[in-house]
């Protein structure tokens, strides 16, 4: 009988009216694929343990794979959750770790990536944890990275936003601004509308601490048209938030009472209650 089976599988194997077999199989990739998309949508959304949850889904796929790229992305997705959750010494674990592995099995852009990263988490954090590395060390970092990206777009515009948190912590605002209009420019072409949304929210910063309270107001303005076309309910309110707290830098104590109440009404819709409440207490 297995001679027989053996003998049936090889003859229609050959026949010419076989389907034939596909030369690789991508569909758990492309699950995994749309996971971690659905993993960074959902964190985009300030919705960082869901995220950790469906990530977790996406990082099983790319395991069992033994796909590099989806290995590494989905490691420096994790990265940048636990950071935003405030786990910062997890998420410095699993940036070096992406490091490594990317260094390791060729994938020396995501390697660099990581470590854009990891350098950006650096820049936010100087002043609460300020070490032996200065700002300006930090820059000098991130520019060897940048050189090591440069013929992947979105890799060199997560650079730039680095760079512009860099310049932006060491008072100098034009080439702050600068640096992320260049990740701007790419994501407005691109149409990645939340990314642009933050572009315009961390130009909105910059132009704030130059005191340029005016300019602030018409980024955030930018930032909300983007959130907006998104339909990015938490970025729609951490831009109004931010724009009842430049009012208010300006003496505009009215106009930013209404900005804060139109932000907590948006943290109640999409159940960031939390977020609401401590915008409430500051309008008692």
């Amino acid at each position: 009988m297995f001679v027989f089976l053996f003998f049936f599988i090889t003859i229609f194997s050959g026949c010419s009216s076989a389907p034939k077999k596909a030369t690789e199989i991508f569909t758990d990739r492309n699950t995994a694929i749309k996971q971690l998309e659905l993993a960074n949508l959902t964190a985009n959304r300030g919705r960082y343990e869901d995220a950790l949850v469906i990530l977790g889904e996406a990082r099983k796929l790319a395991l069992s794979t033994d796909d590099p790229s989806l290995r590494l992305n989905t490691s420096i997705s994790r990265g940048n959750y636990l950071f935003a959750l405030g786990r910062n010494e997890e998420a410095f674990t699993e940036w070096e770790s992406a490091c490594d592995e990317g260094n390791a099995s060729g994938e020396l852009v995501l390697a660099a990536l990581a470590r854009i990263y990891s350098i950006r988490a650096q820049i936010m954090l100087f002043d609460t944890e300020a070490g032996t590395t200065t700002v300006e060390e930090l820059k000098d970092q991130l520019s060897h990275e940048m050189a090591a990206v440069k013929a992947d777009a979105n890799s060199t515009a997560v650079a730039n936003v680095a760079l512009g948190l860099a310049e932006k912590q060491m008072g100098h605002w034009v080439e702050a601004e600068n640096a992320v209009k260049k990740a701007l420019s790419y994501h407005e072409n691109g149409l990645f509308l939340e990314e642009a949304a933050y572009d315009w929210f961390l130009i909105a910063s910059i132009r704030s601490m130059a005191g340029s309270y005016d300019a602030s107001l018409e980024a955030l303005n930018m930032a909300i048209r983007f959130d907006r076309r998104a339909e990015n309910g938490f970025g729609l309110a951490s831009s109004w938030q931010a724009m009842g707290d430049v009012l208010l830098k300006a003496g505009r104590g009215g106009e930013s009472a209404a900005a804060w109440r139109r932000a907590a009404e948006i943290y109640r819709a999409i159940g960031l209650n939390n977020l609401a409440e401590k915008l409430e207490e500051k309008l008692q």
